[in-house]
């Protein structure tokens, strides 16, 4: 690891951050937290990143502003037709959006500056190891570069984008132009059966327009249990979703017919898609190219993304790397804590945390949550299981809430009963995931699950009923669960 150009009392910064998501801001305000001198640099005129602008924040309100005024989640008990606003515009959804993403940015902005962490409105270049130069970005030609004794890039992704494709932003877009959108399309061709291919994909599904996804893979979402994801696609199906998998798209034009403006989307096999708008969705590359990586040493792959070892040390021991910027799993949660987890690895504070047990949370409609291993990879990995599975009509609260589809599933090691993965597709599955991922956090087994008592009706009971499921394919009794021994002296520990 290269020793630092400068002591450590003469650099502008302990902590330089360049990048305001999810994963910038837990990075600076841990430093801050330490005592360090700490600046973050954000090249947009507003702070928060990709996660409250144009991704997360906007696009999870304007799925939840779908789910309540389609009646979505209504329609099991009151038939498909039910609605709570019949032509549902693409203002009555933006409405609650604008709403919550002023609100978060508030936030944002009172989390750092009450940490006293500068805030500099910028555009950041490395000239060197551990020096940066901030360009002024709003409007002037002003520049000045700064040191700091450890950096963290945490610049996150942008929309990857097909240069033969006339994209223009109203008729073939990328998510973050979905803001902006004026009108709701009849028709919708979305391109990419990614997490945030298919999710864009079922809310307008759920809305009621017709909904092709294409993508050249066999199945979607290839990193979560096979069985979830076809409970998914049946459920995308029932909304009148196409599903065009295994195919490869060969050209998208703009056309005009009887119907007015619209893209006809030409697939490898000869397949022609026409459809009102065009949503292209095939991954996202890190936002790198305006860092000049090169005078830090650093470099970045093809996707614009940057290597990083366990403690999200880039190749320069002093410079890390956090969130969507290093790849998979690109996830808000998970970004934020590889922020607090740099920071404090950066000034030498013990740390840790279990990367094996973060959950993923994709909001689709139906949502998906997993946390832990998948039947596929325990397969292949030779490790014998056993699953249990629950569906919500089994259960009251699935029937209260009229969800007769939700499925939640455990899998456990077949001769230790060690809780080894849980999969869950239904309403409040990124809520019902923390159950089980707090189990297998301390390695119980799924007996747990048989010898406690949840809250009833609740959708939690979930948990019991696939564990006696579980049993029950073993033929044997359920164990009892070791008793913890309460915690001595409980307020000196959080003193």
């Amino acid at each position: 690891m290269p020793a630092p150009a400068l002591p450590a009392q003469d650099f502008t910064y302990d902590l330089l951050v360049i990048g305001s998501g999810p994963g910038g801001q837990r990075a600076a305000i841990q430093a801050s937290k330490l005592g360090k001198r700490v600046a973050v640099v954000e090249r947009k005129s507003v702070v928060g990143g990709v996660c409250i602008n144009t991704g997360t924040i906007p696009s999870k309100t304007f799925r939840e502003a779908i789910m309540h005024l389609s009646g979505y989640n209504e329609r099991g008990l009151y038939g498909a037709s039910y609605a709570v606003k019949q032509d549902i515009t693409v203002q009555d959804l933006l409405l609650r959006t604008s709403s919550v993403m002023s609100h978060e940015l508030d936030v944002v902005r009172s989390q750092l500056h009450r940490n006293r962490i500068e805030t500099i409105n910028a555009e950041a270049a490395f000239t060197g190891p551990n020096t940066v130069r901030l360009r002024d970005t709003r409007g002037s030609d002003s520049w000045r570069d700064v040191t700091a004794h450890n950096i963290v890039v945490a610049v996150g992704t942008r929309a990857a984008r097909d240069k033969s494709i006339p994209f223009d932003g109203k008729r073939i877009i990328i998510s973050d132009d979905i803001l902006d959108l004026t009108e709701m399309p009849r028709t919708v061709t979305v391109i990419g059966g990614g997490v945030i291919g298919c999710e864009y994909a079922s809310m307008f599904a759920a809305l009621g327009v017709r909904v092709t996804l294409i993508d050249k893979r066999p199945r979607l979402l290839e990193f979560v249990d096979n069985e979830i994801t076809d409970v998914l696609a049946y459920q995308m199906r029932q909304n009148r979703m196409t599903l065009r998998l295994g195919e490869a798209v060969s050209r998208v034009e703009k056309v005009k017919d009887s119907l007015g403006d619209r893209v006809k989307v030409t697939l490898a096999s000869g397949k022609e898609i026409l459809s009102d708008m065009v949503l292209y969705s095939i991954g996202r590359v890190g936002a790198t190219d305006r860092l000049n990586l090169d005078a830090a040493g650093l470099s970045a792959d093809e996707r614009g993304r940057i290597a990083v070892n366990e403690h999200y040390q880039t190749s320069v021991g002093h410079i890390y790397a956090v969130g969507d910027v290093i790849g998979f799993p690109s996830l808000a949660s998970v970004s934020m804590e590889q922020g607090r987890l740099a920071a404090c690895h950066a000034f030498g504070i013990p740390t840790q945390s279990v990367p094996e047990l973060f959950p993923y949370g994709i909001y689709t409609i139906p949502e998906i949550s997993t946390v832990g291993k998948n039947e596929e990879e325990l397969t292949q990995a030779g490790v014998p299981y056993e699953i249990g599975k629950a569906q919500y009509r089994e259960i009251a609260r699935g029937q209260i809430i009229g969800d007769e589809q939700g499925t939640l599933k455990l899998i456990f090691h077949l001769e230790t009963r060690e809780l080894l993965g849980v999969h869950i597709i239904g309403t409040g599955a990124s809520e019902l995931i923390h159950i089980g991922q707090a189990v297998m956090a301390f390695g119980g087994t799924v007996d747990y699950f048989v010898n406690t008592v949840f809250n009833y009706p609740t959708l939690a009971e979930c948990y019991k009923t696939a564990a006696f499921d579980g049993i029950n394919r073993l033929g044997a009794a359920p164990a009892l669960e070791p008793k913890l021994e309460p915690a001595q002296d409980v307020g000196a520990v959080v003193a």
